[in-house]
Order: C-alpha cells, then structure tokens, then sequence
C-alpha cells in the first residue's frame, strides 16, 4: 500500500488511530503577506493552473517559502520526497510537502507537518492522504526516538485548505481556509509553527 490507498478505516483497524470531525481552535492573529507573495499569487491568476504541479509550483511553493523566510528558516521544505512510517504494514510512499525542522540533515529529520495537494480537487481523498502521512510521520519520528503530542497537516485545492491535528487522535478541521483570505490562513500556519518552537528544542 501508499499512504493514498489507506482510507481512515484502515487507519483505525492496522493502527488504533481513531478520527473525529470538530472545530479546531488556533491562537492565531492575521499575517499580512510580503509583497513578494502578493505578487506571486496575483501572477498565479494568470496562468493555466490544470494539474497539482502547476498549483504546487504557483501557489504552494511560495506560501510555504514565505513562511519559512518569515521563521528565520526554522523548517526544511521537502517535495516529492518517500516517508517509511512502518514498511510492514504498507505505511509509506512519496509525500506531496513535508516540512521537518531544520537540522540542516539532507534526509528528513524530523517531520513535523504534511501538507497533501487534494488530487481531483477532492478535499476528502486528500484528508485521508494526509491522514496516513501523519501516521506515518509519527511512526517514523518514534523510530528516531523523538516523541511528539502533536502533528499537524492539511490538504488543499490551492484555493482552499483543510487542516489536520494528530494528537490521540486524528482531529479533521470542520473549517476551512480560502487563498483569497490569506492574512487568516498565513496566520493559522504561523501559530502550528509557534506551537513547533515551543516544543522542539
């Protein structure tokens, strides 16, 4: 298996790992974008974006560099990269974005947050991709001997982006965060990356 063919399920029967829809709460302010990122995503409306390269090139890519430069480069962009949570029971495959704290390793250190670009538009098969990444990310950080509370992903269209917590269980946001309210959405992901600097060291 790849972590697209799991369903939530699966999850639960292979791993234990149950979901719950809610509301989920971040302690996040509005974050105004960089020019440089208003640009970006002004020029990504001009273009034919068809395909989950072409949103991941025009309007993931720079959201998640913009973040990055804001957190003093806290975090390592990986894309396309292969995750090995538990090989036994089907749990890896390659990952659309994984962002790791910055270790300044050539191999993911530590994974700290998935992001799933939802194939066909369809944000429920993304959340479930997702979901299995976080499963996997926890299997593979506990192999490394480093325990976490929280992991945290989302999935998106490009225009719209649904947020995941991995804690005691996986927690599915009933919100969801549109690209033409950026300011909320850069805040939702800088307040996940407060969460990270508070509990990684």
């Amino acid at each position: 298996m790849a972590y697209s063919d799991f369903t939530l399920s699966d999850l639960e029967e292979k791993f234990g790992v149950t979901n719950e829809r809610k509301e989920l709460i971040f302690q996040s302010s509005p974050i105004k974008p960089t020019q440089w990122l208003q640009k970006e995503l002004l020029d990504s409306k001009e273009m034919p974006i068809k395909s989950e390269k072409a949103r991941s090139e025009w309007i993931v890519v720079p959201i998640l560099k913009e973040l990055r430069n804001l957190n003093a480069k806290f975090f390592t962009i990986y894309s396309g990269d292969n995750l090995v949570g538990d090989k036994e029971k089907g749990l890896q495959g390659e990952c659309d974005f994984i962002l790791s704290k910055d270790t300044k390793s050539y191999d993911i250190s530590v994974p700290i947050f998935h992001i799933v670009e939802a194939k066909r538009n369809d944000l429920e098969e993304g959340v479930r991709q997702c979901s299995a990444q976080l499963v996997g990310a926890k299997k593979y950080n506990e192999k490394k001997g480093i325990q976490m509370e929280k992991l945290f992903g989302c999935t998106t269209t490009g225009d719209v982006w649904q947020f995941i917590e991995f804690s005691d269980k996986l927690y599915i946001d009933n919100n969801k965060y549109y690209l033409s309210e950026i300011d909320s959405l850069l805040g939702v992901f800088q307040s996940i990356v407060d969460y990270y600097k508070s509990t990684l060291k």
